[in-house]
């Protein structure tokens, strides 16, 4: 028996018992966004709250930056999908290809349909590796590596480990992105390991970005610069990757009529993303093709019944895991005023966090509001971005567990 007509069964037979949930609620994305949000309308009565996801194992995906850099293990990043999703809420394992707002449906690849009551579009963003020519081919060899997968993390990590010469590349993606600046991690934890091992001498690290700078923050961006300059990191900033030739291990950067080619030893990159077609194709996207919702409100400006979260929602802020857990919050109360009839009352405020490890025990701890601007967890604490260990161990050690027993429980 499939998962959706397992889910079907166990719907029907809880809505026959008095007092049963009978508001559904589905969730495209089993990602940190949609267990957050399906974990914290799981809790209240009247709701049957379903999960749409294909993958079969959930990935931790701010660890992978650690493991890319070589501080930590794989196996701490990932867990089977079904011990990750929430007690209570139903998993339907299947990739969605079509929504149709006007009845009220959701099409799987396999052609199956499920109906809802209340859609929360939480399925992130794809990554669109062939969008740069011979990227796809770069990363297949064995000399291309990425924080942006979890067996490329892997990879980078003995990579990154084992060279003692030669040129690596580091190149940044271009916005729209989930966390773009995270790209830099493994060059920071790399940079380190080199010095550390007496041949930091012998390697050209060259980082690409498109980016006027290290950061969109002035303080921050001088934060990284700092380490940047401590490293002998080689910067290329407002250059794009246009290029790569697998086969001759060569990256052409550039932008407008300037180009530029650099031979590598050593790729890692961050792949050009853009969200799911089907979100414009079912009349839900606005102009760039993310849920076009409310960035306050995260409801949907045409479909009042629609919502969204994550990086898939058109909200006005850099896109991170370290904005979800604030917009869980709004979408929650903002869904359980909806359905009394009240008037929506809470506002998301564009808050987002992007920890860049710098070293193997130091942050920063990188936090804005939709402008840009610093905005730290604790008001009163106005340099908590510059450079801690403090930070490295909430980041590294305390978070993970956060998120594993609290956030994706709807709990945090």
């Amino acid at each position: 028996m499939s998962n959706f007509a397992s889910s079907v069964r166990r719907m029907v037979k809880r809505m026959s018992v008095p007092g049963a949930p009978t508001r559904r609620v589905v969730v495209i994305g089993g990602g940190n966004a949609g267990l957050s949000i399906a974990g914290r309308l799981q809790r209240r009565r009247g709701l049957e709250v379903t999960v749409i996801e294909p993958r079969t194992s959930h990935v931790y995906a701010p660890l992978q930056s650690h493991i890319a850099g070589g501080a930590a293990r794989a196996s701490e990043a990932e867990r089977p999908q079904a011990q990750a999703t929430p007690k209570g809420v139903a998993w339907v394992r299947g990739s969605v290809t079509a929504v149709d707002a006007e009845r009220n449906a959701v099409t799987l690849a396999s052609g199956e349909t499920i109906g809802y009551d209340d859609l929360i579009v939480a399925a992130g963003i794809e990554q669109h590796w062939d969008a740069v020519p011979g990227l796809s081919a770069a990363m297949a060899d064995e000399r291309g590596i990425s924080n942006y997968t979890l067996p490329l993390a892997a990879k980078a990590s003995l990579a990154l480990r084992d060279l003692t010469s030669g040129t690596v590349v580091f190149a940044q993606c271009p916005e729209p992105a989930s966390a773009a600046g995270v790209a830099q991690k493994p060059m920071y934890l790399a940079a380190e390991w080199w010095r550390a091992k007496g041949v930091a001498g012998d390697i050209r690290i060259v980082f690409v970005s498109p980016e006027p700078s290290a950061s969109a923050n002035p303080a921050v961006s001088a934060e990284l610069q700092r380490k940047l300059d401590e490293y002998g990191i080689e910067t290329h900033f407002s250059f794009d990757l246009l290029d790569v030739d697998a086969a001759r291990r060569e990256v052409t950067i550039g932008r407008g009529i300037h180009r530029e080619s650099i031979s590598y030893d050593l790729l890692h990159a961050a792949p050009p993303q853009r969200p799911a077609v089907w979100i414009a194709e079912g009349g839900l996207a606005d102009a760039d093709g993310f849920v076009d919702v409310d960035p306050q409100t995260l409801r949907h400006r045409r479909y009042s019944n629609v919502w969204a979260l994550g990086d898939a929602a058109a909200v006005r802020t850099r896109r991170s895991g370290g904005a979800i857990r604030k917009q869980a919050q709004t979408l929650a109360k903002n869904h359980a005023d909806a359905l009394a009839g009240r008037r929506l009352s809470a506002v998301y405020d564009g808050y987002t966090v992007t920890p860049v490890t710098v070293s193997r025990r130091t942050v920063v701890f990188a936090e804005f509001d939709g402008d840009d601007r610093l905005q730290p967890t604790v008001p009163f604490w106005k340099t908590l971005y510059r450079e801690r260990r403090l930070t490295w161990i909430f980041d590294r050690h305390i978070l993970p567990q956060v998120y594993w027993h609290l956030i994706l429980r709807g709990l945090a």
